[in-house]
């Protein structure tokens, strides 16, 4: 028998295509009906900024604050310097202290786009679980919490039953991230009475060992909720482009590529897409993904103003729009795109065409470079680049010069007076 749900959230993730799997479906959707719940999604400090792989789970944090419920963003300040070994073939370069605070400076930029941090009952909250972690004494902790863990349990999850499969080293420092995760859960619940934690369909074996401790410990009735682990169509993981991670961060990705990125979309995604990163109505959405032809395209440029909108802002999402229409309709330049700017003191007596290719984003080796130039992909201000070894000097960029990678990546290359 179908489960038809009461609440709000609960519709939303099914209808829009966020549910994987729930612990107790009937059990989260009755808390819901019966007041705010708090809930929680962990994100390890790892680089200096979150990519689009993790936007599924900011938008379920967003629907659960806009359906009446409480958000956390739990940053994984203490579990960073561990490691999280879930399906990784290797173990995780560990991070320094410091590297770790800048990188979290970096990620929480992106949240506040999303959900609303204040002291209202459905407020978000920023928690760092180094909180807890950092001064954990270790006897202690092995004696309360560690004796609620079964190893031949821990060997029987996929993530670690893959690496030990394919004789993968697994240190003991990521066996234990499970368990600092399950008692993420744990402290969560005690300190803000958190009782539901999402996550990706990797993270499910994680998200129950958390549920199983806390009722084990604090006897709370609390859930996991996971959303599928999403792949492109042509079966990418989503979160890659052609020239490497799509970033969440301004700094680290152009909302103009960002935008691109969207714009991009291929035909049989745009109505999943629409629904998970959009607010969009649901039936509008399958209606904009059902369209063909060049139609299917003013659904993509819709997708991708959504999606840049909700995180650069509306006014983003427009200059976006407006240089692509420029760059490929009309063949102009376009304000928006991402650029290079140079000094007069670089280009000394004159720089490679290679080297620009390079600096520029389009390609990320010299060798790279030259095997678009001589695969034809490379144009100068939209005529074909044929000579590698072109120079350009400071009278070759006094005004900009557009650099093109195939049909669908530019950058501007500038002189700084």
């Amino acid at each position: 028998m179908t489960y038809h749900p009461k609440s709000d959230f609960i519709n939303v993730m099914i209808e829009r295509g966020f549910m994987a799997d729930c612990t107790d479906l009937q059990g989260l959707d009755d808390a819901m009906i019966a007041g705010v719940v708090p809930a929680y999604i962990g994100f390890d400090a790892t680089a200096k900024s979150l990519h689009v792989g993790s936007l599924i789970q900011i938008m379920m944090l967003r629907w659960l604050q806009k359906t009446g419920h409480k958000p956390i963003t739990l940053m994984g300040g203490g579990t960073t310097k561990v490691g999280d070994p879930s399906f990784r073939a290797d173990e995780r370069p560990l991070l320094t202290p410091a590297q770790i605070d800048a990188n979290i400076a970096g990620i929480k930029q992106v949240f506040s786009a999303y959900v609303s941090y204040d002291d209202s009952p459905t407020g978000a909250l920023m928690i760092n679980n180094a909180e807890w972690l950092d001064d954990l004494n270790y006897l202690d902790f092995l004696r309360d919490i560690g004796r609620h863990f079964s190893v031949n349990r821990m060997l029987a999850f996929e993530s670690v039953k893959s690496r030990l499969d394919r004789e993968q080293s697994l240190s003991f420092l990521e066996f234990n991230y499970m368990i600092l995760q399950a008692y993420d859960f744990l402290e969560l619940n005690r300190r803000y009475g958190c009782a539901l934690q999402m996550g990706g369909s990797d993270q499910w074996g994680n998200i129950v060992n958390g549920i199983d401790l806390t009722r084990r410990v604090l006897d709370q009735e609390i859930f996991g909720l996971t959303s599928p682990l999403l792949t492109t169509s042509d079966g990418k993981k989503m979160g890659k482009s052609q020239s490497g991670a799509v970033w969440l961060n301004s700094a680290m990705l152009s909302p103009y590529e960002f935008w691109q990125f969207w714009r991009n979309t291929t035909d049989a995604d745009v109505g999943r897409f629409l629904k998970l990163y959009t607010e969009l109505g649901v039936d509008e959405c399958d209606r904009l993904g059902a369209l063909e032809g060049s139609e299917i395209n003013e659904a993509k440029i819709l997708l991708a103003n959504q999606v840049t909108a909700l995180l650069h802002g509306a006014e983003a999402a427009e200059a976006a729009e407006a240089t692509a229409r420029e760059v490929f309709e009309k063949g102009g330049v376009g304000d928006d795109l991402p650029t290079l700017e140079l000094s007069a003191d670089e280009i000394g007596e004159g720089i490679s065409i290679i080297q620009l290719i390079v600096r520029s984003g389009l390609a990320k080796t010299g060798k790279e470079a030259k095997r678009l130039i001589a695969d034809h992909g490379a144009r100068l201000d939209d005529a074909p680049l044929t000579d590698a070894g072109l120079m350009l000097d400071a009278t070759a960029l006094a005004s900009p010069v557009k650099l093109s990678a195939g049909r669908k990546r530019h950058a501007l290359v500038t002189l700084i007076r």
